[in-house]
């Protein structure tokens, strides 16, 4: 039930906003609230985990154990990013159902060439469009589940365009895809005219700091969107935080009131030390 229920928010045209998490600190905190969706970002997770950028240096191991972990330990559907697939189409398969085991709702697959970047980063380029159809193709027919949803990204647009962004978008509609993902739309009239041409569930990535506009749920899902993710929310406003705390602290030897602490003790049911306590009570001597 968990992962069809965003199939079904698709269905219904319940627009959907997912946050970016990329440890399980932040996919404990999101998973309290109201969301129909998390969203695993890339660029967070392997900045979490390796302290490097993401340039294509995580391999499909180092995403699959975190993903698997998010998605076990979550009640709220989750996307994941994967990149390319990893590879090949062999990689793409092997991915597709790695993802798909690990409990995630859907997995998003780019068409950048190998080594990938980030989205909202200069000089990508992407493969040759029959190639990456093949990659959907594969990724459809790998799936044990059509609750597992494909998600298919083109980063054509820097490099060649809005209208072959758009024309690659069609033909991975066509190819199967379930969400189509055009990346880094520089203007919501750019934005609006992929929602006008594509006939398919669209996802808007909110990039905070990105080239793309940051708009409201209420306008995206006017303009014709389904899905809007913030990838950076979580991990840009950690950072923000860290950097405030730490220099609170060497300025003043001790956090002061221009700190905002989390509750220790509401910390410490986030993470399930009550369980912790309440097994010990039951089973102490």
């Amino acid at each position: 039930m968990k992962n069809s229920s965003l199939k079904q928010s698709l269905a219904s045209k319940d627009y959907v906003v997912a946050p970016g998490v990329y440890d399980m600190i932040s996919a404990l905190i999101a998973d309290r609230m109201d969301f129909k969706a998390l969203y695993v970002t890339g660029y967070g997770t392997v900045a979490s985990y390796l302290g490097l950028p993401d340039a294509g240096l995580a391999t499909y191991r180092d995403m699959l154990e975190r993903v698997q972990r998010i998605a076990s330990m979550t009640k709220t559907p989750v996307i994941a990013d994967a990149d390319t697939g990893y590879g090949g189409l062999l990689n793409v398969r092997h991915t597709v159902r790695g993802y798909e085991e690990a409990g995630v709702a859907a997995i998003q697959i780019e068409d950048q060439e190998f080594p990938k970047k980030c989205g909202h980063t200069p000089d990508r380029r992407v493969i040759p469009i029959n190639d990456m159809v093949k990659k959907i193709r594969v990724a459809c027919d790998s799936r044990s589940s059509e609750d597992f949803l494909i998600i298919a990204r083109t980063d054509a647009r820097t490099s060649l365009g809005l209208d072959e962004a758009i024309r690659r978008g069609e033909a991975y509609a066509d190819a199967g895809a379930d969400v189509i993902f055009i990346e880094s739309p520089e203007s919501e009239a750019e934005m609006a005219e992929v929602a006008r041409r594509i006939d398919k569930p669209l996802l808007a990535n909110m990039a905070n700091g990105g080239s793309t506009p940051i708009l409201p749920a209420s306008q995206l899902a006017e303009m014709g969107y389904a899905i809007s993710i913030f990838p950076g929310a979580g991990f840009l406003s950690t950072a923000a935080s860290l950097d405030n705390a730490y220099r609170d602290l060497l300025d003043n030897g001790e956090t002061t009131a221009r700190t905002p602490l989390y509750s220790f003790s509401d910390f410490n049911q986030l993470i399930g030390f009550q369980e912790v306590w309440d097994f010990e009570k039951r089973y102490a001597s």
